[in-house]
């Protein structure tokens, strides 16, 4: 009989570490610019220095609607010139979520276009998740290259991972082993 719930608890083991493992590697969501958010007074350029983007992941614009609209241009030429007549897409709601479903290059720029000129626009390389965990990727902001060190793990992802290793815990005295 011991040697059943042995098995059982070495099958439970694998299938949770499994589980907890795709967990680890979930979407991140990014609010951008943090606290001040889609903001001209935003260092949009610090902020983005220490994230990487990946497949999965979400990004959030929060602005004053009223203020400002965000635009997602097609070309690094719009988005350097600040060419904002002809956006893919537009975001009006003052706060927006948009997610990286694909790895690639994307444009994002203030709709104003003296915001722009002054550095409120986001590019954003999204990385695949297998090249993300080993190289540093590069993430521009306005004029600015910014090197991030390497990945960072959302908190929740660690939270996930030590519930997990708390109920294994439980069973393996549940089970009496």
């Amino acid at each position: 009989m011991g040697g059943v719930k042995l098995l059982i608890a070495v099958v439970v083991v694998v299938v949770v570490v499994g589980i907890a493992g795709r967990w680890a590697g979930a979407q991140v969501h990014h609010v951008v610019g943090a606290d001040r958010g889609w903001d001209p007074s935003s260092d949009l350029a610090s902020w983005s220095s220490a994230r990487i983007f990946t497949v999965g992941d979400k990004i959030w614009f929060t602005y004053s609607a009223a203020q400002d609209k965000i635009v997602e241009v097609k070309s690094k030429e719009e988005y350097e010139a600040c060419d904002v007549s002809n956006p893919i897409r537009m975001y009006t709601n003052g706060l927006d979520r948009v997610s990286l479903e694909e790895e690639g290059i994307r444009y994002f720029a203030s709709l104003k276009p003296e915001n722009c000129k002054n550095g409120l626009k986001l590019h954003v390389d999204v990385q695949p998740l297998a090249k993300a965990n080993h190289d540093q990727h590069h993430i521009v902001v306005g004029s600015a290259l910014a090197v991030a060190d390497g990945p960072t793990s959302p908190a929740s992802a660690h939270a996930y991972g030590l519930s997990y290793v708390f109920f294994i815990g439980l069973l393996i005295c549940y089970l009496g082993l």
